[in-house]
């Protein structure tokens, strides 16, 4: 396992938490809504080829709560911020998780000369054609998540047979936070559909085939709305491909990281 360490950073005199490790040039993991687990198999392989970075949201695990926030653009804007502040010496790649997707695009069309690239995993962000996204308000966290796994042994090796009294409260405090910045209309944003057409950075969409929560369809739409944007598709695979998937997942973005120079 990849040696990994907490850091702090402050934005507008809040405290973001952001879980590091790896080497090499720097790579930006947007999390789930559910929030950052910890330090997961899936981060140790992205951390062969660069130093990791997963901030937890503003508002989510232990980072301070922005009251002022509403919009996940607003979460886009404070990760700009982030990024500016945290001097890093060269561009980072992105990786947007589910709702971590969303916001992920939303920095692209804040400012994508800021990023090299970007995988969005199962994004959230665009109305869906077909289907619809899950309401995850009219279940329990513990469904909610649940429902995210094709297998279900990769959910009990990571959150146990039960979640402990600890793992719920977060995963409450990070649903009210989710209600904040996404609640109307319902994870996505009508103006996204728009400014995806500015984007300019390379774009890779991932999408669970058998994911439950977003429908696959929505890949699809980003990738119509992103010039030059690619599909590729992970099968027996849910809305957490980075817990369920994680070595086909991160074998996808390695490669097309890679070639993005």
């Amino acid at each position: 396992m990849t040696t990994n360490s907490r850091i702090q950073q402050t934005i507008n005199n809040q405290n973001i938490d952001i879980l590091t490790g790896g080497s090499g040039d720097p790579l930006f993991v947007v999390h789930h809504d559910i929030g950052n687990p910890g330090w997961l198999p899936f981060y140790d392989l992205l951390a062969e080829k660069y130093t990791v970075y997963i901030p937890s949201m503003p508002g989510f695990d232990v980072s301070d709560r922005p009251a002022w926030m509403r919009s996940a653009r607003d979460m886009a804007t404070v990760y700009q911020w982030l990024l500016r502040e945290m001097n890093l010496g060269a561009r980072p790649y992105l990786v947007g998780l589910g709702f971590g997707g969303w916001v992920a695009a939303e920095i692209a069309t804040t400012g994508s000369d800021n990023i090299r690239g970007m995988s969005l995993v199962n994004p959230m962000g665009l109305q869906p054609s077909e289907g619809e996204i899950m309401d995850q308000f009219l279940v329990s966290s513990e469904e909610y998540i649940r429902t995210g796994f094709n297998d279900l042994t990769s959910y009990h090796e990571t959150f146990g047979d039960l979640p402990d009294v600890e793992q719920l409260v977060t995963w409450e405090i990070n649903r009210e936070m989710t209600t904040r910045i996404a609640w109307k209309p319902y994870m996505f944003n009508r103006s996204l559909e728009n400014l995806l057409r500015a984007v300019d950075t390379p774009t890779q969409l991932i999408a669970g085939v058998d994911n439950k929560i977003v429908p696959p369809v929505c890949c699809d739409q980003f990738a119509e709305l992103i010039p030059g944007a690619k599909v590729f598709h992970i099968s027996e695979c849910g809305h957490y491909a980075d817990i369920e998937k994680p070595d086909e997942l991160a074998g996808l973005i390695l490669e097309f990281s890679q070639s993005t120079g």
